[in-house]
């Protein structure tokens, strides 16, 4: 029997807000002077009183509430406690019994709890040349440089989300977090750019044989999905090898080592208990109920659509692929676009035929796509519709117009590309590629249907690509 691995998450996102989470400094992630926005709060200080920020706690709640979470009644922030550089106080707020939200469920996925809590300081280790110099790598110290400790983002909001141990594979850890930091993005709570730094990772990983959890394993600060999909796999095969030659697994937290793709030991795993939580006194408790703006109805109002509700209604509205709407939900811009035009096109049976051209031609021209406006599109759909236009001709119309602008219409005719529905031009063209292929005209009669393909391209080609296909396969049937 193999055996079967169980996975949960926990990620943190730095939330979108103007100030930090118990201070008046600026919230800038962009900023690339070290230690500009801090001050003696975020520096831990003593006689320093922090104060809630009231934007971050609404961020929260709103996305409990888009995941279907319980919304706390009562809530409250506690110390976290550990010694590390990037943690001037000697603790971290957080919360612990007491979360803004517990439960709910993303992509079938329950969620335990989703706090709020501040994030750390930023450290870095350089080298120093002069005390490593005249080493090789086998001799290399700790001490062969300095950590430089950058405190622009301590103190920024940060959301914990902690999932429930119900994922058994890469792939669905990649799911989930994608669909997360989407919904973040959606609520406008968070821009989760992950290489920011803005949303990391860490995966929690136990394998067993049977429905009992086996030791688990935290492999922390995953900042890409594509680490978090390799990290997973590698410490399953890890932990299957220890398993499988009769050893047990550590319970401990590792790290990912990009260069190596591989997992390394950084510390044996606390519990909760280490961390000697408790309520932070120089905060207030939060009763939610008496904080008006702050209710369940009065966020709702204040939620946009979800990535999940734009795919239920893009089906619905649109009737499209799945992977063309997932496309639209990934990406807003050209969602938005894509919306527009289909006001202008409004028969549900040219939709898909829009999306073709949007997710295939329209995104191949790079920035230069949005130079193209939506009722430029719709011109060159209907042509398409209408006959005017073949697909071939519809490509090049849309790449002038990318590069060029202009008036569809006048660009094709201009550029020759309005298809030629005339019959009795066309007869004298299709007349002329009979006589010159009549072996193939003979290889069509005894059965061979590839061959009236070859008639039409000839065809086309006598005409420069500018005549009906339709027409010219109608009229070749009819004079072979």
């Amino acid at each position: 029997m193999e055996y079967k691995p169980t996975i949960g998450l926990e990620i943190h996102a730095e939330l979108k807000t103007r100030t930090k989470m118990f201070c008046s400094c600026k919230n800038d992630m962009d900023e690339k002077r070290p230690n500009v926005n801090i001050c003696p709060i975020c520096l831990g200080h003593p006689g320093t009183l922090p104060v809630i920020n009231k934007e971050a706690v609404k961020h929260v709640l709103k996305v409990g509430l888009s995941v279907g979470g319980k919304m706390a009644d009562f809530s409250e922030f506690d110390r976290k406690n550990y010694f590390y550089p990037d943690i001037p106080k000697g603790y971290q707020i957080s919360q612990y019994k007491h979360p803004l939200v517990s439960g709910g469920e993303l992509l079938g996925v329950k969620i335990t709890r989703i706090h709020l809590e501040e994030d750390t300081a930023k450290s870095s280790h350089v080298e120093d040349p002069e005390l490593s110099e005249g080493r090789d790598d086998n001799h290399a110290s700790p001490t062969d440089g300095y950590s430089l400790v950058d405190f622009n983002r301590a103190g920024v909001p940060l959301m914990e989300l902690v999932t429930e141990p119900v994922m058994h594979s890469s792939v669905e850890v990649v799911k989930f977090g994608e669909e997360l930091r989407l919904l973040l993005q959606y609520l406008g709570v968070a821009e989760a750019n992950m290489e920011k730094g803005e949303m990391r990772l860490e995966a929690n990983i136990s394998l067993s044989k049977n429905d009992k959890f086996g030791t688990k394993v935290e492999v922390k600060n995953l900042n890409s999905f594509r680490s978090a999909e390799r990290a997973v796999e590698y410490e399953i095969k890890r932990q299957t090898k220890l398993l499988e030659e009769g050893e047990k697994v550590s319970q401990e937290t590792r790290g990912w080592d990009e260069k190596k793709q591989t997992t390394f030991s950084q510390r044996s795993k606390e519990d909760s208990h280490d961390y000697r939580y408790f309520p932070d006194p120089d905060l207030p408790k939060l009763v939610l109920s008496e904080i008006k703006d702050l209710s369940g109805e009065t966020l709702s109002k204040e939620i946009n659509e979800t990535p999940e509700e734009k795919r239920e209604r893009f089906k619905k509205d649109y009737n499209i692929k799945d992977s063309d709407i997932d496309f639209y939900v990934s990406n807003l811009k050209l969602g938005a676009f894509f919306e527009k035009t289909a006001l202008s096109v409004s028969e549900e049976k040219n939709f898909q035929l829009l999306s073709n051209y949007i997710v295939s031609d329209l995104t191949s021209l790079g920035e230069k796509a949005f130079g193209v406006n939506p009722e430029s599109m719709a011109s060159i759909i209907k042509m398409i519709t209408s006959g005017e236009l073949s697909s071939w001709g519809a490509k090049n119309v849309l790449q002038i117009l990318a590069h060029e602008g202009g008036d569809p219409y006048i660009i094709a005719e201009k550029g020759g590309f309005i298809q030629k529905n005339d019959e009795a031009e066309l007869t004298l063209v299709v007349k002329n590629v009979v006589t010159q292929n009549q072996k193939v005209v003979n290889e069509y009669k005894s059965g061979k249907l590839s061959a009236l393909q070859f008639l039409v391209g000839q065809c086309m080609k006598a005409t420069g690509g500018s005549a009906n296909p339709s027409v010219l396969k109608d009229l070749i049937l009819k004079i072979i």
